[in-house]
């Protein structure tokens, strides 16, 4: 194996560091503009643009681990079937929260509302997201995929 192929190999792990910590920044800074808005008593279309790339932008990522990152996990790691189950489960419920968050904005609900879902799609996300570094992060560290990273994890 040459260096640049154990390069490779270990860069799934910090690729996913990577996208995790772009995400939770994303989350930030929505919650961010969130509170901007909500102390001025004027949710607007700010608001709509931050929600709207962060969702977008975390669906991405589940759906990505879901179609290729989780299928080349469970081929060489076919002992993990309950940990993917578990993750996949995640992203089930988070995808709900999200669409959950989209109705209340699309419905013009009140800030207390809006925060309340930011609030667990944050709460739900984070717990996800250490569980799955927790669980995949070694394994990750020796995958073989070769694959575009913002396929599997979706863009950086």
């Amino acid at each position: 194996m040459t260096e640049g192929e154990k390069a490779r190999l270990v860069a799934w792990g910090n690729e996913l560091r990577r996208m995790h910590g772009r995400l939770r920044e994303a989350l930030a800074v929505t919650r961010a503009e969130f509170d901007a808005e909500a102390a001025s008593m004027v949710i607007h279309g700010d608001l709509l643009l931050f929600c709207h790339g962060f969702c977008t932008a975390l669906t991405a990522h589940h759906e990505g681990e879901d179609r290729e990152l989780f299928p080349a996990i469970a081929a060489a790691h076919p002992e993990l079937a309950d940990t993917l189950r578990a993750l996949r489960q995640d992203h089930s419920m988070i995808d709900y929260l999200i669409r959950a968050l989209q109705r209340a904005l699309d419905d013009a609900a009140s800030a207390q509302e809006i925060d309340r879902h930011l609030e667990g799609i944050a709460a739900i996300m984070e717990s996800h997201f250490r569980y799955e570094e927790r669980a995949l992060l070694t394994v990750l560290d020796t995958l073989a995929l070769d694959a575009d990273p913002d396929s599997v994890l979706g863009p950086l």
